[in-house]
């Protein structure tokens, strides 16, 4: 464990100006699943295109925009590797993850969908896989149907075995849960899914900053993924879906950039990816997301996945030792594969409580319902608390953790 330190964490956090600012000297940050932090690396080339390459793409012949539309488009072909994309095509650039989830629904959902159809999510789902589909179901008269959640807090396979049916049209879910830390197995889904004829959509959101995520390997049709929690800016996000299937749907928004041709009482569309990329896209920011990819890369996913994996059982153990806490989902010994987060709640106190006074010691962790109301709902609570790691986390800040916890635990205790 401490060589990975010594490789991973100590090496990398080097790169994040957060932790070396005088005014966040003794902050320990413990948020990665809401929103990651941003390397040097990033940071220096938004500024650098801001600064020197500043320009529109795709619609000027001047040098300017040439090198925006060059950088802008190699982001698409990185972020298309990061996936084991052979067909940058199929990247469409969004402004997050839920955009790319609400293009699906919109589009695809509008295309393809008919009255008594039926969608499957599941209980454990952020509220940006729960709310298109509750709209586009109510719209197109269709049944929108959920995967229960087992004693483990892992998917209830055999309840989404139950549930698929030749009725099933879409199969939408998260990758790793951004609460119960859950890793679901997709391979499974989407191959039981495929033979009802039904496609999945995959939220990879929690997944893609800590392990190798693979299309193909999958067997998915689209996949969201958000630049934010991946080391990028904000404001930019992409959907990833098979052409076959974004060559037949129709287009998201009207306007620029996005058509062939525009006549007075018809127009005809861009092709792919541009059909569904309306008006000035965030071209730094997806400079910055591709920037993001690479340095993702060069540590290395599976380093990092690896690291993670410890660090997360440290986690476990350091949490479980403390008495009325309770974590939701399954352990790291159940689960190996699951994501480096804990979310917990402690019993007769209120998670944003405990989020305040940890933060009155530097300690920044989430609270609330995470964007996961019914989940809350399925376990009789209304609100956790959740420590969430990533490779510039370290086993000492975890320590700091516990120990303080302990502490606004015991002062909570003795003045509520």
């Amino acid at each position: 464990m401490k060589n990975l330190v010594k490789n991973i964490a100590e090496k990398s956090r080097n790169d994040f100006p957060l932790f070396h600012a005088d005014i966040n000297k003794n902050l320990i940050y413990l948020d990665h699943a809401a929103t990651s932090q941003k390397p040097k690396q990033v940071i220096d080339s938004l500024k650098k295109y801001y600064s020197f390459q500043n320009a529109n793409v795709h619609r000027g012949a001047h040098q300017l925009s040439a090198i925006a539309t060059e950088k802008f488009e190699n982001s698409r072909k990185l972020t298309a590797n990061f996936i084991n994309s052979n067909n940058e095509k199929e990247i469409i650039f969004t402004r997050n993850a839920t955009e790319a989830i609400n293009l699906v629904a919109y589009t695809w959902g509008n295309y393809a969908l008919q009255e008594n159809d039926e969608i499957i999510i599941s209980l454990m789902e952020h509220h940006s896989n729960i709310v298109p589909w509750q709209l586009i179901a109510k719209a197109k008269k269709c049944k929108l149907i959920y995967i229960n959640i087992d004693q483990n807090g892992e998917l209830d396979f055999d309840d989404f075995r139950k549930k698929l049916s030749d009725k099933t049209k879409i199969v939408s879910l998260v990758h790793v849960s951004n609460t119960l830390g859950c890793c679901n197995p997709i391979e499974e889904i989407s191959s039981l899914a495929h033979q009802k004829g039904s496609l999945v959509l995959l939220d990879a959101c929690q997944s893609l900053a800590h392990k190798q995520v693979d299309i193909k390997k999958l067997g998915i049709d689209f996949l969201a993924g958000s630049s934010h929690k991946l080391c990028g800016p904000t404001g930019i996000g992409f959907l990833w879906g098979r052409e076959e299937i974004l060559k037949k749907i129709p287009p998201f928004l009207g306007g620029g950039e996005m058509i062939n041709e525009v006549f007075e009482d018809n127009s005809t569309w861009a092709d792919l990816p541009h059909k569904f990329e309306a008006g000035t896209p965030a071209i730094g920011e997806a400079i910055g997301m591709g920037t993001a990819l690479k340095y993702l890369q060069s540590i290395g996913l599976n380093e990092i996945h690896n690291y993670e994996k410890e660090l997360t059982k440290y986690l476990f153990e350091k949490l479980e030792e403390i008495d009325d806490l309770t974590i939701l989902g399954p352990s790291p010994v159940i689960q190996p594969e699951r994501g480096p987060l804990a979310t917990f709640y402690i019993k007769d106190i209120h998670s944003n409580d405990v989020a305040e006074l940890l933060d009155n010691s530097n300690i920044c962790i989430r609270s609330g319902h995470h964007c996961c109301q019914p989940l809350h709902r399925f376990y009789g609570i209304k609100s956790t608390a959740r420590a969430s790691l990533s490779f510039t986390s370290t086993p000492s800040e975890i320590d700091s953790l516990a120990e303080e916890l302990k502490s606004v635990i015991s002062f909570l205790k003795k003045n509520s």
